[in-house]
């Protein structure tokens, strides 16, 4: 029986510790639970009535929040047709204003165009003809100066040198 009086002594004492374990979780829970109940009891105090004058003010405000969003709404609605029209009239005066510098670009090849056609005639019409005359009257101004110059120079007289006038001063 020996053996069976230590197994009972030992069975004992592990049930007096287990009881104690108890004891002291026991203990422990209630200190946890007196704690959770004084931070209950403070939360209801400060928290609560502040989360109640959120309630109400959000209640009072709730008619005004919801003119604020329509309204917003509203305002969104209209700046985005205005975005667009706004861009349907930058596009078309982007448009335009490249037509009209195509144009102007037209314009100004066809008029230099003119101008170098106009030119080529006027060289073709009047200057060749005019230095063709300026031509012909230095040739008969030679040949009279030789004419008449070769009788001042037998009676004494100073011939003075004749300089050809350029081609560019002739005609302006």
């Amino acid at each position: 029986m020996d053996k069976l009086t230590v197994f009972i002594a030992l069975t004992g004492i592990a049930v007096l510790l287990q009881a104690g374990v108890l004891m002291a979780m026991y203990l422990a829970m209630r200190k946890s639970g007196e704690r959770m109940e004084a931070l209950a009891a403070e939360v209801k105090t400060k928290v609560m009535p502040t989360v109640e004058q959120a309630q109400q003010m959000m209640t009072k405000m709730r008619p005004q929040l919801e003119v604020i969003v329509e309204n917003m709404e509203g305002a969104t609605t209209v700046i985005r047709s205005q975005i667009e029209r706004v861009d349907a009239t930058v596009t078309d005066a982007m448009d335009r204003a490249r037509l009209q510098i195509i144009r102007g670009d037209e314009l100004l090849t066809r008029t230099m165009d003119r101008v170098e056609h106009t030119s080529e005639i006027v060289q073709k019409t009047v200057v060749s003809p005019v230095r063709q005359l300026s031509g012909l009257m230095q040739g008969i101004t030679v040949g009279l100066e030789f004419l008449f110059g070769g009788r001042n120079r037998r009676n004494g007289g100073s011939r003075e040198e004749r300089r050809p006038v350029p081609q560019d001063e002739m005609f302006i």
